[in-house]
């Protein structure tokens, strides 16, 4: 697993295929806490911090394709 402190608020989340997931709010636990300003239901959801491949100049690069990715987050 990827160092989760080097992540930082308000950094992108890509997927490996390079588009936008969604915008970090904070680190929690071993999960990170998006904003939900990127939600289609308006609530924050969740990513897996397993699920991250690199971070790169403050960028948080999945392992799985954004379109794989969005249903892997966990709403709660």
């Amino acid at each position: 697993m990827a160092d989760l402190n080097q992540i930082r608020p308000h950094a992108e989340v890509i997927g490996a295929d390079g588009v936008h997931v969604g915008t970090v709010d904070h680190v929690d636990g071993t999960r990170l806490k998006l904003t939900k300003k990127d939600s289609s239901d308006d609530h924050h959801h969740y990513i897996d911090g397993g699920l991250i491949a690199d971070i790169e100049n403050g960028t948080v690069r999945l392992s799985a394709n954004a379109d794989v990715a969005i249903t892997l987050e966990d709403g709660k």
